[in-house]
Protein backbone atom coordinates (compact mmCIF):
# COMPACT_ATOMS: atom_id res chain seq x y z
CA UNK A 1 0.00 0.00 0.00
CA UNK A 2 1.03 3.64 -0.47
CA UNK A 3 2.00 5.64 2.61
CA UNK A 4 0.02 8.88 2.89
CA UNK A 5 2.07 10.11 5.88
CA UNK A 6 5.74 9.27 6.40
CA UNK A 7 7.50 10.60 9.49
CA UNK A 8 11.15 9.77 10.18
CA UNK A 9 13.15 10.87 13.21
CA UNK A 10 11.02 13.97 13.70
CA UNK A 11 12.34 16.19 16.49
CA UNK A 12 11.29 19.58 17.83
CA UNK A 13 12.77 21.15 20.95
CA UNK A 14 11.26 24.02 22.93
CA UNK A 15 14.21 24.56 25.26
CA UNK A 16 13.06 23.73 28.77
CA UNK A 17 9.59 22.80 27.54
CA UNK A 18 8.90 19.35 26.15
CA UNK A 19 8.64 18.88 22.40
CA UNK A 20 9.04 15.61 20.50
CA UNK A 21 12.13 13.48 19.98
CA UNK A 22 12.95 11.05 17.16
CA UNK A 23 9.32 10.25 16.29
CA UNK A 24 8.91 7.85 13.36
CA UNK A 25 5.74 6.30 11.91
CA UNK A 26 3.77 5.99 8.72
CA UNK A 27 0.08 5.97 7.88
CA UNK A 28 -1.11 4.03 4.85
CA UNK A 29 -3.51 5.66 2.43
CA UNK A 30 -7.14 4.83 3.21
CA UNK A 31 -6.43 4.05 6.87
CA UNK A 32 -7.71 5.71 10.04
CA UNK A 33 -4.83 6.31 12.43
CA UNK A 34 -5.31 7.19 16.10
CA UNK A 35 -2.60 9.25 17.78
CA UNK A 36 -2.96 8.93 21.55
CA UNK A 37 -1.45 10.82 24.44
CA UNK A 38 -2.34 13.18 27.28
CA UNK A 39 -1.94 16.94 27.09
CA UNK A 40 1.72 17.83 26.66
CA UNK A 41 2.75 14.45 25.25
CA UNK A 42 3.57 15.88 21.81
CA UNK A 43 0.45 15.23 19.74
CA UNK A 44 -0.20 18.84 18.73
CA UNK A 45 3.50 19.51 18.09
CA UNK A 46 3.58 16.55 15.70
CA UNK A 47 0.49 17.80 13.90
CA UNK A 48 1.83 21.35 13.60
CA UNK A 49 5.01 19.95 12.05
CA UNK A 50 2.92 17.96 9.54
CA UNK A 51 1.03 21.16 8.73
CA UNK A 52 4.30 23.14 8.36
CA UNK A 53 3.16 25.50 11.11
CA UNK A 54 6.42 24.62 12.86
CA UNK A 55 9.82 23.76 11.40
CA UNK A 56 11.49 20.62 12.78
CA UNK A 57 14.92 20.67 14.39
CA UNK A 58 15.67 17.27 12.89
CA UNK A 59 14.03 14.51 10.90
CA UNK A 60 11.55 14.61 8.04
CA UNK A 61 7.82 14.46 7.36
CA UNK A 62 6.20 13.73 4.03
CA UNK A 63 2.56 13.71 2.94
CA UNK A 64 1.61 12.00 -0.32
CA UNK A 65 5.34 11.80 -1.06
CA UNK A 66 5.85 15.57 -0.66
CA UNK A 67 8.08 17.21 1.93
CA UNK A 68 5.80 18.89 4.49
CA UNK A 69 7.96 22.00 4.80
CA UNK A 70 9.14 22.46 1.21
CA UNK A 71 5.79 21.64 -0.44
CA UNK A 72 3.44 22.98 2.21
CA UNK A 73 1.16 24.85 -0.20
CA UNK A 74 0.64 21.83 -2.46
CA UNK A 75 0.08 19.62 0.58
CA UNK A 76 -2.53 21.90 2.12
CA UNK A 77 -4.68 21.41 -1.00
CA UNK A 78 -4.90 17.73 -0.06
CA UNK A 79 -5.75 18.24 3.59
CA UNK A 80 -8.74 18.97 5.78
CA UNK A 81 -7.41 20.25 9.10
CA UNK A 82 -9.00 20.63 12.53
CA UNK A 83 -6.71 22.43 15.00
CA UNK A 84 -6.93 21.69 18.70
CA UNK A 85 -7.70 25.33 19.51
CA UNK A 86 -9.32 26.99 16.47
CA UNK A 87 -8.96 30.76 16.15
CA UNK A 88 -11.49 32.19 13.69
CA UNK A 89 -12.89 35.69 13.19
CA UNK A 90 -15.38 36.10 16.07
CA UNK A 91 -17.45 38.65 14.14
CA UNK A 92 -18.18 36.43 11.13
CA UNK A 93 -21.16 34.10 11.12
CA UNK A 94 -20.69 30.36 10.82
CA UNK A 95 -22.04 30.58 7.28
CA UNK A 96 -19.58 33.34 6.32
CA UNK A 97 -16.66 31.33 7.71
CA UNK A 98 -17.68 28.25 5.71
CA UNK A 99 -18.17 30.39 2.60
CA UNK A 100 -14.70 31.89 3.06
CA UNK A 101 -13.06 28.47 3.33
CA UNK A 102 -15.06 27.20 0.35
CA UNK A 103 -13.72 30.06 -1.80
CA UNK A 104 -10.24 29.42 -0.44
CA UNK A 105 -10.57 25.85 -1.68
CA UNK A 106 -11.66 27.01 -5.10
CA UNK A 107 -15.27 26.01 -4.48
CA UNK A 108 -16.92 22.99 -2.88
CA UNK A 109 -19.97 20.84 -3.54
CA UNK A 110 -22.70 23.07 -2.05
CA UNK A 111 -25.13 20.18 -1.69
CA UNK A 112 -22.58 18.25 0.37
CA UNK A 113 -21.82 21.33 2.46
CA UNK A 114 -25.53 21.80 3.16
CA UNK A 115 -25.79 18.14 4.13
CA UNK A 116 -22.95 18.50 6.66
CA UNK A 117 -24.56 21.60 8.17
CA UNK A 118 -27.87 19.73 8.52
CA UNK A 119 -26.22 16.65 10.00
CA UNK A 120 -24.64 18.75 12.75
CA UNK A 121 -27.78 20.92 13.10
CA UNK A 122 -25.63 24.05 12.94
CA UNK A 123 -27.27 27.48 12.89
CA UNK A 124 -25.02 29.21 10.33
CA UNK A 125 -26.62 32.63 10.90
CA UNK A 126 -25.01 33.18 14.31
CA UNK A 127 -21.67 34.88 14.80
CA UNK A 128 -18.75 32.68 15.76
CA UNK A 129 -18.31 34.46 19.11
CA UNK A 130 -21.92 33.60 19.99
CA UNK A 131 -21.39 29.89 19.52
CA UNK A 132 -20.94 27.42 22.35
CA UNK A 133 -17.74 25.38 22.41
CA UNK A 134 -19.56 22.51 20.72
CA UNK A 135 -20.94 24.69 17.91
CA UNK A 136 -17.51 26.24 17.29
CA UNK A 137 -16.18 22.70 16.93
CA UNK A 138 -18.93 21.90 14.41
CA UNK A 139 -17.88 24.84 12.20
CA UNK A 140 -14.27 23.68 12.21
CA UNK A 141 -15.24 20.06 11.49
CA UNK A 142 -17.50 21.03 8.60
CA UNK A 143 -14.76 23.15 6.95
CA UNK A 144 -12.35 20.21 7.26
CA UNK A 145 -14.69 17.67 5.66
CA UNK A 146 -16.56 19.81 3.11
CA UNK A 147 -14.07 19.54 0.23
CA UNK A 148 -13.66 15.75 0.64
CA UNK A 149 -9.88 15.94 1.17
CA UNK A 150 -7.57 12.99 0.57
CA UNK A 151 -6.24 13.41 4.10
CA UNK A 152 -7.96 14.61 7.26
CA UNK A 153 -5.70 15.76 10.11
CA UNK A 154 -7.85 16.15 13.19
CA UNK A 155 -6.50 17.38 16.54
CA UNK A 156 -8.90 16.45 19.37
CA UNK A 157 -11.82 16.66 16.91
CA UNK A 158 -14.70 15.82 19.25
CA UNK A 159 -13.73 18.22 22.06
CA UNK A 160 -16.93 19.94 23.18
CA UNK A 161 -19.32 17.80 21.12
CA UNK A 162 -22.31 16.18 22.77
CA UNK A 163 -22.74 12.38 22.43
CA UNK A 164 -25.13 12.60 19.45
CA UNK A 165 -22.75 14.81 17.49
CA UNK A 166 -19.86 12.55 18.44
CA UNK A 167 -21.78 9.69 16.82
CA UNK A 168 -22.29 11.83 13.73
CA UNK A 169 -18.57 12.52 13.64
CA UNK A 170 -17.86 8.78 13.87
CA UNK A 171 -20.11 8.18 10.86
CA UNK A 172 -18.28 10.88 8.90
CA UNK A 173 -14.94 9.21 9.66
CA UNK A 174 -16.30 5.83 8.53
CA UNK A 175 -17.59 7.42 5.32
CA UNK A 176 -14.22 9.02 4.63
CA UNK A 177 -12.48 5.70 5.17
CA UNK A 178 -14.94 3.86 2.94
CA UNK A 179 -14.24 6.40 0.19
CA UNK A 180 -10.53 5.57 0.43
CA UNK A 181 -9.53 8.74 2.23
CA UNK A 182 -7.00 8.84 5.09
CA UNK A 183 -7.68 10.11 8.61
CA UNK A 184 -5.06 11.07 11.21
CA UNK A 185 -6.91 11.57 14.48
CA UNK A 186 -5.28 12.87 17.65
CA UNK A 187 -7.18 12.17 20.84
CA UNK A 188 -7.13 11.34 24.52
CA UNK A 189 -10.74 10.05 24.30
CA UNK A 190 -9.75 6.45 23.79
CA UNK A 191 -13.24 5.07 23.35
CA UNK A 192 -13.62 7.05 20.11
CA UNK A 193 -10.26 5.80 18.85
CA UNK A 194 -11.31 2.24 19.63
CA UNK A 195 -14.45 2.75 17.54
CA UNK A 196 -12.96 4.52 14.53
CA UNK A 197 -9.25 3.74 14.15
CA UNK A 198 -7.53 0.78 12.53
CA UNK A 199 -4.06 1.69 13.75
CA UNK A 200 -3.03 3.28 17.03
CA UNK A 201 0.12 5.13 18.08
CA UNK A 202 0.80 6.01 21.72
CA UNK A 203 3.05 8.99 22.45
CA UNK A 204 4.55 9.63 25.89
CA UNK A 205 6.76 12.53 26.95
CA UNK A 206 7.47 13.38 23.31
CA UNK A 207 8.48 9.85 22.31
CA UNK A 208 6.46 7.20 20.52
CA UNK A 209 5.86 4.34 22.94
CA UNK A 210 4.11 1.93 20.61
CA UNK A 211 2.40 1.73 17.27
CA UNK A 212 0.22 -1.09 15.99
CA UNK A 213 -3.29 -2.02 15.02
CA UNK A 214 -6.01 -1.86 17.67
CA UNK A 215 -6.02 -5.65 18.11
CA UNK A 216 -2.25 -5.64 18.63
CA UNK A 217 -2.45 -2.92 21.26
CA UNK A 218 -5.16 -4.90 23.04
CA UNK A 219 -2.91 -7.97 22.97
CA UNK A 220 -0.66 -6.32 25.57
CA UNK A 221 -3.58 -5.82 27.91
CA UNK A 222 -3.91 -6.86 31.47
CA UNK A 223 -7.33 -8.28 32.14
CA UNK A 224 -9.21 -9.84 35.04
CA UNK A 225 -10.70 -13.30 35.37
CA UNK A 226 -12.92 -14.16 38.34
CA UNK A 227 -13.48 -17.85 39.03
CA UNK A 228 -16.03 -19.08 41.60
CA UNK A 229 -15.66 -22.59 43.03
CA UNK A 230 -18.02 -24.94 44.87
CA UNK A 231 -15.41 -25.34 47.63
CA UNK A 232 -12.59 -23.12 48.94
CA UNK A 233 -9.46 -23.17 46.77
CA UNK A 234 -6.03 -21.93 47.93
CA UNK A 235 -4.73 -18.86 46.13
CA UNK A 236 -1.36 -20.61 45.79
CA UNK A 237 -2.92 -22.90 43.19
CA UNK A 238 -2.81 -19.99 40.70
CA UNK A 239 0.15 -17.84 41.79
CA UNK A 240 2.67 -19.65 39.61
CA UNK A 241 0.40 -20.31 36.63
CA UNK A 242 1.57 -18.85 33.30
CA UNK A 243 -0.04 -15.48 32.53
CA UNK A 244 -1.10 -14.74 36.11
CA UNK A 245 0.27 -11.46 37.51
CA UNK A 246 -1.79 -11.09 40.69
CA UNK A 247 -4.14 -13.32 42.68
CA UNK A 248 -6.84 -12.06 45.04
CA UNK A 249 -8.93 -14.40 47.21
CA UNK A 250 -12.67 -13.63 47.44
CA UNK A 251 -15.64 -14.99 49.37
CA UNK A 252 -13.56 -16.82 51.97
CA UNK A 253 -11.64 -18.76 49.35
CA UNK A 254 -14.64 -19.75 47.25
CA UNK A 255 -13.47 -17.43 44.45
CA UNK A 256 -10.30 -15.93 43.06
CA UNK A 257 -9.79 -12.79 41.00
CA UNK A 258 -6.80 -13.10 38.70
CA UNK A 259 -5.02 -10.21 37.02
CA UNK A 260 -3.66 -11.67 33.80
CA UNK A 261 -1.68 -10.93 30.71
CA UNK A 262 -1.57 -13.13 27.63
CA UNK A 263 -3.47 -16.39 26.94
CA UNK A 264 -5.77 -17.88 29.59
CA UNK A 265 -5.14 -21.51 28.60
CA UNK A 266 -2.96 -22.39 31.62
CA UNK A 267 -5.46 -20.79 34.03
CA UNK A 268 -8.39 -22.73 32.57
CA UNK A 269 -6.45 -25.99 32.91
CA UNK A 270 -5.49 -25.17 36.52
CA UNK A 271 -9.09 -24.30 37.40
CA UNK A 272 -10.30 -27.60 35.91
CA UNK A 273 -8.77 -29.43 38.88
CA UNK A 274 -11.51 -27.96 41.09
CA UNK A 275 -15.34 -27.86 40.87
CA UNK A 276 -15.99 -24.55 39.03
CA UNK A 277 -19.32 -22.77 39.55
CA UNK A 278 -18.72 -19.79 37.25
CA UNK A 279 -16.02 -17.92 35.36
CA UNK A 280 -16.15 -14.31 34.18
CA UNK A 281 -13.59 -12.26 32.27
CA UNK A 282 -13.33 -8.48 32.30
CA UNK A 283 -12.09 -7.10 28.98
CA UNK A 284 -10.39 -3.73 29.48
CA UNK A 285 -11.10 -0.74 27.30
CA UNK A 286 -8.38 0.80 25.22
CA UNK A 287 -8.23 3.46 27.95
CA UNK A 288 -7.19 0.87 30.53
CA UNK A 289 -4.47 -0.34 28.17
CA UNK A 290 -3.34 3.19 27.46
CA UNK A 291 -3.11 4.18 31.13
CA UNK A 292 -0.79 1.26 31.76
CA UNK A 293 1.80 2.95 29.56
CA UNK A 294 1.82 5.87 31.97
CA UNK A 295 2.59 3.83 35.05
CA UNK A 296 6.03 4.37 36.50
CA UNK A 297 7.05 0.81 35.66
CA UNK A 298 5.40 0.82 32.22
CA UNK A 299 7.20 0.19 28.92
CA UNK A 300 9.51 2.90 27.64
CA UNK A 301 9.98 4.21 24.15
CA UNK A 302 12.73 1.67 23.55
CA UNK A 303 10.05 -1.00 23.52
CA UNK A 304 8.10 0.62 20.69
CA UNK A 305 6.71 -1.73 18.07
CA UNK A 306 6.09 -0.71 14.46
CA UNK A 307 3.84 -2.17 11.83
CA UNK A 308 3.75 -1.59 8.09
Amino acid sequence: MTAMIEVQGLTKNYGSKRGISDVSFQVEEGHVFGFLGPNGAGKTTTIRLLMALLKPDAGSARIAGLDCWEKSVEIKRLIGYVPGEPALDPNLTGGQILEYFAHLRGGVDQAYLKQLVERFELDTSRKFRQYSTGNKRKVVLIQAFMHRPRLLILDEPTSGLDPLNQQEFDRMVFEARNEGRTVFLSSHVLSEVEKTCATVGIIRDGSLVRIGDVAEVKAIKRYEVTITFANPVPAEAFKTVDGVIEVETLNHGHAVRLTMQGPADAVIKAAAHYPVVSLTSYEPSLEDIFLRYYEEDGPRATEAHHVA
